[in-house]
């Protein structure tokens, strides 16, 4: 029996050999049809490239005043204070007070365009987003952040405005426009 299998195996081997050619040998097609679609295509000319399109501007967004998360702020996970007392302490808006007009547009918005003065008093000329000018003085409001005019110079005015604070108090930030040149 051992010499039957002896003799099996070189013949398998056979035609294990026989069958490894012919695959290889489909292998080895004639590639030159290919090679020269390669070659044509790289031949062509590019084609021009239509330009992108110019981006819009960034619009402001300005978050309302609900009792919800800033998503900008920092996570904290401490307890709050049982009191309060620390927020109610600082400073806090007059939600009593009437809204002025320029309080409905974001203060990077708005552009200061000149300044005029009449019997002692001081008047900024202040340009909206849309193109309507306000004339205001110190103690007026303007900014969607609660801010009083606290100086008018010639060349700009000062704000203080009330920002959130972190501990959910309000904190007092101050802000300017200025002429341009």
């Amino acid at each position: 029996m051992r010499t039957t299998a002896s003799r099996l195996h070189p013949m398998h081997m056979a035609a294990v050999i026989a069958l490894m050619a012919l695959v290889l040998g489909g292998c080895s097609r004639d590639t030159d049809d290919l090679d020269e679609y390669i070659e044509d295509i790289h031949d062509r000319p590019a084609r021009a490239l239509e330009p992108v399109p110019e981006p819009e501007p960034a619009r402001s967004h300005r978050y309302p005043d609900l009792d919800i998360r800033n998503p900008f702020a920092p996570l904290s996970f401490a307890e709050p204070d049982d009191d309060g007392d620390d927020a109610a302490d600082g400073p806090t808006p007059d939600r009593d007070r009437p809204r002025e007009p320029l309080e409905a547009f974001a203060l990077d918005s708005m552009r200061m365009t000149g300044i005029l003065e009449q019997d002692g008093s001081r008047w900024a000329l202040i340009r909206d987003p849309s193109g309507t000018v306000h004339r205001v003085q110190e103690g007026n409001y303007l900014g969607e952040n609660h801010g009083e005019i606290k100086r008018i110079t010639e060349q700009r005015v000062d704000i203080l405005e009330l920002v959130p604070a972190q501990d959910g108090g309000w904190r007092e930030r101050d802000a300017s426009l200025t002429t341009r040149e």
